[in-house]
This record gives C-alpha cells, sequence and structure tokens, in this order.
C-alpha cells in the first residue's frame, strides 16, 4: 500500500471517524515512519482542539495484588508464587487519597487484582468514605469482571468511572491470552453493563501481545467505535519473567505510539492515557503518548512499601517521575514539550 493510499486514510477516518476492518487493517499493516508523523500531526491538532494543552493527572492507588485469575501474561497471576502478596486497609487507602489531595490530585484510581477478600460491603465502604472525605474528586474503579449487581453498588456508594480493558476482542485470540472459564464475550459484557448503568467507562487493549494480527487491532478498533467509552486505555505488552509469558517478545513503542493516534482520531473527546508501560519501554515513553494524541497521566499514589509488589510486568516504573511525590518533575516534563498537567476532575468530553 502506497503513502498516499495511507494518508487518505488517515484522512478519511478523521473526517468519518469509520473505517471498514479491511481498511484498519491495511492502514495499521502499511503504516510507515512517514505516515506516522502525519498521523501525530493530526491527532494533537484534534487533542488540542477539544482539550487544549490540559494533561489530567489521575493518582493511582494499587491497592491488593491478589488476584484470583490466572491470566498468562500477569505478574499478579494466582499461580504465580513468587509474587509478595499484600492488601490495603482502607485507612490505608484513604490516607492515599489524602496524600494526593495535597499535592493536586483530583482524581483518585483504584486498581487491584480480582481479590474476593474485597466484597461489595468492603469496597462500597471504601468507595463512600472517600466520597464523603473527598466530594470534590472523581473515584475511578479498576478491579475487573463483576456482577452488574456488584457495579450497581459500586456506582451507588459514589464510584463515578470504571476501568475495564477488553484486551483483545476476538474471542480466540483471548483464549490464546487467558485460561479457561474467561472469555471476550463476558468481559464485554461487562463493558455494556458498566456503561448503562451510568459509569464513564473506560476500555483498552494490549499492543503486541502474543499471536496478536493486525486484523485483531482492526476488530479492537471497531470495537471502539461501536463502545463508544470516556476512556482508552492502552499499552505494550511486557513480558513478565514468571508468567508463561516469559520468553514471548515485547510489544512496541512504535506500534503503540500508531494507535494511540488512531484513537485520538477515532474518538477525538476520549480521554486517553500516555500508560505507565510507555514509560517502562523508553525513558520519554509518556511524553511521546502525549504527542501522539494522549492527554491523561497516571502517577503512582500508593504506599511506597508496596509499589514494587505491584508487578504486572517486568521492570514497570514506580519511582521516579512515575511516583505522584515527583510530581514537580513531570510538571516539567510536560511543560518541555508544550503541555501544563492542571488541577482537574478532568471528565471526559465524550459524554454519551
Amino acid at each position: 500500500m502506497s503513502t498516499n493510499s495511507t494518508i487518505r486514510l488517515i484522512d478519511k477516518l478523521e473526517q468519518t471517524r469509520s473505517l471498514t476492518r479491511e481498511e484498519w487493517t491495511d492502514l495499521i499493516r502499511s503504516r510507515t515512519p512517514e505516515t506516522a508523523e502525519y498521523l501525530f500531526k493530526r491527532a494533537e491538532e484534534i487533542r488540542i482542539r477539544h482539550y487544549a494543552r490540559d494533561v489530567y493527572i489521575r493518582g493511582l492507588i494499587e491497592f491488593t495484588n491478589y488476584c484470583r485469575n490466572d491470566c498468562f501474561y500477569c505478574g499478579i497471576r494466582k499461580s504465580n508464587a513468587r509474587a509478595e502478596r499484600y492488601r490495603l486497609t482502607k485507612e490505608q487507602i484513604l490516607s492515599c487519597c489524602a496524600h494526593g489531595r495535597e499535592l493536586g490530585f483530583r482524581t483518585f484510581v483504584l486498581q487491584g487484582g480480582e481479590d474476593g477478600w474485597y466484597t461489595d460491603e468492603r469496597l462500597s465502604d471504601i468507595v463512600s468514605s472517600i466520597r464523603s472525605a473527598f466530594p470534590d474528586c472523581a473515584i475511578t474503579l479498576s478491579v475487573g469482571e463483576r456482577s452488574r449487581e456488584s457495579y450497581q453498588k459500586l456506582y451507588d456508594a459514589g464510584a463515578d468511572r470504571y476501568l475495564l480493558r477488553h484486551e483483545t476482542y476476538d474471542g480466540l485470540h483471548y483464549r490464546r491470552l487467558h485460561p479457561a472459564p474467561l472469555s471476550a464475550e463476558h468481559r464485554q459484557k461487562c463493558l455494556w453493563n458498566l456503561k448503562e448503568i451510568g459509569y464513564q467507562t473506560g476500555t483498552g487493549f494490549m499492543v503486541g501481545s502474543p499471536f496478536q494480527t493486525a486484523e485483531n487491532l482492526a476488530d479492537d478498533m471497531i470495537f471502539l467505535k461501536s463502545l463508544d467509552p470516556q476512556m482508552v486505555g492502552i499499552g505494550p505488552f511486557i513480558p513478565h519473567h514468571d508468567t508463561p509469558f516469559a520468553a514471548e517478545e515485547a510489544g512496541t513503542m512504535e506500534l503503540t505510539l500508531f494507535m494511540l493516534g488512531l484513537i485520538r482520531l477515532l474518538l477525538p473527546n476520549v480521554l486517553l492515557p500516555s500508560t505507565t508501560a510507555l514509560g517502562t519501554i523508553a525513558p520519554d515513553g509518556r511524553e511521546r503518548g502525549i504527542l501522539a494524541g494522549a492527554n491523561v497521566v497516571m502517577p503512582n499514589l500508593s504506599p511506597q512499601e508496596v509499589r514494587e509488589k505491584y508487578l504486572l510486568y517486568d521492570n514497570k516504573i514506580c519511582t521516579g517521575s512515575e511516583a505522584a511525590e515527583s510530581l514537580n518533575d513531570l510538571k516539567k516534563r510536560m511543560e518541555s514539550i508544550g503541555y501544563q498537567v492542571t488541577v482537574s476532575r478532568g471528565d471526559s468530553l465524550n459524554i454519551n
């Protein structure tokens, strides 16, 4: 496929926000440095049009690394006997939020494995306590697949947003990344439940995961168009040494950035993080993510003593500018590329 043909597809995407599966596949497969540069310019212009040059920050609280699942790529999978497990108490989580609010955070993201110890009652109590103590702050949950009734209880307790990556849309590919009884269909049903309840809903996928094809990525983009989420989080697959995929090749910065740009054109109003995984595979990864169309970063607010225990993949950064305490460094890094960190809830403009 020629460069001009690829650029025409990028223009079509910007104008119509829709491509066929074949067009998505051709666009992804035929990318070049030249077409990527063109894409990033278009994506940055659209991102500035909707969100100016603001970068929203989220305080990430990784409150448990226990998980009932055994996903083949994840370092906190239940079969990893080497993982040093921990759970944060409600008091510890509230302390993280208080510290974060002092630093300037107005969104807290409670992320954890699928840990049955945190029942609906316990988690609802934590959410409602955060809501009471910090009424001007948004509460985001990222705790995996739960029942619709559970999602409703947590929403009623005060949660605003929910992050649940679909990981890959294709059911066959999903089964190659996850053990039974996990399924792509059930995960997608969870996402539709979250949207119907009223959450600002986030999804996303791994880039360069084992066995992934351009057609898989095309299906992911078509699913994003259908779901029309408020947030999309993507990042490169990075192997973990204590998983079945330890020897698999990592995803690339190049393809991840290209997909970020495409998502910005597909969903102009979406919140799009420049993820920790990007910062892990390159020192300037998060800056490059912002320049490709992203507008969110998520520094770590977890207690210092547990940050290295929430190891989803090898070499995950949890100190330096990734840490919430280094917010001034993060601000300088964003300013160096022409953007500014803002003190704001940073709600999605993609409200539907």
